[in-house]
């Protein structure tokens, strides 16, 4: 079963990596993985939270960056060394294209990538009007980020699906305590 699994795994790997290979997603995915690129969509998200919820945004946001703060050290400081997978790109039997200028030290299951973005996303779901609109979005967001990770030859897509379960418990819960938090720290004002 596990030898099925990883097969599976790697047919999906150069099936995205090799066999989606064209010039778009050849520019589009290595910005994805970039911070600075989603830049304009955190300051949207920032204004909107700042018009919802006022003063409340600075609890909102160190919520964030808790949800963030757990689903990366979760996945690099326990899980990666825990599990030791290597990365496809530094897996010479994978023969993965790399369009990066490095690969990554570490190793690759879970992605931190995924599991950072899928718990940003499902830590915002709730706090937003539309939930079913910005699931769809955010969670598209997200996936967009994890696709881009095995498109550029960095991660398998076990790694990125591991690292989106890891980031969704992780902000769900986040969400839960934030929402708990919130509503006590209202009722004593």
């Amino acid at each position: 079963m596990l030898e099925f699994l990883r097969h599976t795994d790697h047919a999906l790997f150069h099936f995205v990596n090799t066999g989606l290979a064209n010039p778009v997603f050849d520019v589009l995915c290595p910005l994805f993985r970039h911070k600075f690129f989603w830049l304009p969509l955190y300051l949207l998200l920032a204004f909107i939270f700042y018009k919802r919820y006022g003063n409340k945004i600075l609890l909102i946001g160190a919520f964030a960056a808790l949800t963030v703060l757990l689903t990366d050290q979760l996945s690099s400081s326990l899980i990666k060394p825990l599990v030791h997978r290597l990365r496809p790109c530094n897996n010479f039997e994978v023969n993965a294209r790399l369009l990066l200028d490095y690969c990554g030290a570490g190793y690759s299951f879970v992605s931190s990538h995924a599991a950072n973005h899928f718990g940003i996303a499902m830590f915002l779901i709730p706090f937003l009007k539309h939930k079913k609109l910005a699931a769809a979005l955010l969670f598209t967001w997200a996936f967009a980020i994890a696709f881009s990770q095995v498109y550029v030859g960095v991660h398998f897509p076990a790694d990125v699906a591991g690292g989106a379960a890891l980031g969704i418990f992780i902000g769900g819960l986040t969400a839960l305590l934030a929402f708990k938090f919130i509503e006590r720290n209202t009722r004593k004002n």
